[in-house]
């Protein structure tokens, strides 16, 4: 039983709560946004795991990693070379060149970041027809990036239907967003042709852009397919306004868009259902990694003392 003093002590507590409450979100900021490998919902605040976070721990890279990193370090120490045998002759600059060689593939992958979150900005841009940045419009080394992606809309005749859009599956725990999801009866018909089946050209495909590598050397690799799958198999879509629709259903091929400085290439890419399960097989790998492995092996023991002995 409460009594008037009671209630009258709580009363103030109550208050402040109420006062201090967040207001429900709307608009656009009802849409979940990505932070620290998670995308949580505003609203109903469930946790999603990034897609790309999802595919970074679950899958193994291997050689082509660590090929890759060798390759850019022995690149880079060709190029500085004078500097690397002045360095070597003294001490305190050989401990300082020898981090900053260590991290040349570092340095790398950072770089290509930049450039493909510039791009796919230039892209959004040109595909919702807004205005793009000053500091992008007038970057030099975008503009071929640009260019040949407004031939690659032209040639392919492309429509699109969305394009940076977040997606989730809320019983798998995940979310993304996609690039693109796109129309044409050209890339349906290439896509017909080269996995000789019949596919309707008024399919709508899923779109994702890829800016590494060169255009000579493979820069497209799977797990963009399990990504492609992933989104593909959403349950529901975010819209800008911050509402959400069911996932609109896409063909079971898509395409990635290898865009490069000297020109793009259109690569084809499997999402099926068998790619869909190999996701959720990543899935479980990311889980292991990130959770269970951590605490499955411990420190070394120590002999017990006789005390200890005795007691067991």
């Amino acid at each position: 039983m409460t009594t008037t003093a009671q209630a009258g002590a709580q009363a103030p507590a109550a208050s402040r709560k109420a006062r201090t409450k967040k207001p429900t979100p709307t608009g656009a900021d009802r849409i979940p946004k990505p932070s620290q490998g998670w995308y949580r919902d505003p609203i109903t605040g469930d946790k999603l795991r990034r897609v790309t976070t999802i595919l970074e721990q679950g899958c193994t890279k291997g050689d082509a990693l660590t090929t890759w990193a060798g390759n850019i370090t022995a690149e880079t120490a060709m190029e500085h070379l004078p500097r690397l045998v002045a360095a070597s002759r003294v001490p305190e600059e050989r401990a300082e060149i020898t981090t900053w060689l260590k991290r040349a593939h570092h340095r790398k992958k950072d770089e290509r970041k930049d450039v493909g979150t510039a791009v796919h900005t230039l892209i959004e841009a040109h595909v919702l027809g807004t205005p793009v940045p000053e500091e992008l419009l007038n970057d030099d080394e975008l503009a071929p990036f640009l260019r040949h992606f407004e031939r690659f809309v032209e040639e392919w005749q492309v429509d699109f239907e969305a394009s940076e859009m977040v997606v989730g599956h809320r019983e798998h725990g995940y979310a993304g967003t996609l690039d693109y999801l796109l129309r044409s009866p050209l890339v349906a018909a290439a896509l017909a042709a080269r996995f000789e089946t019949d596919i309707p050209p008024r399919s709508t495909f899923m779109g994702d852009t890829k800016t590494g590598g060169e255009l000579d050397i493979k820069g497209v690799y799977p797990e963009a397919s399990l990504q492609m799958s992933a989104y593909r198999k959403a349950e529901i879509a975010w819209l800008r306004d911050g509402s959400t629709v069911p996932m609109p259903d896409t063909s079971w091929a898509g395409v990635v868009l290898h865009l490069r400085p000297e020109g793009y290439r259109l690569i084809p890419a499997v999402a099926d259902d068998a790619v869909f399960e190999a996701f959720l097989t990543v899935k479980r790998n990311a889980e292991w990694t990130s959770g269970l492995s951590k605490k499955v092996i411990g420190s070394a023991l120590t002999l017990p003392t006789a005390t200890e002995e005795r007691a067991a």
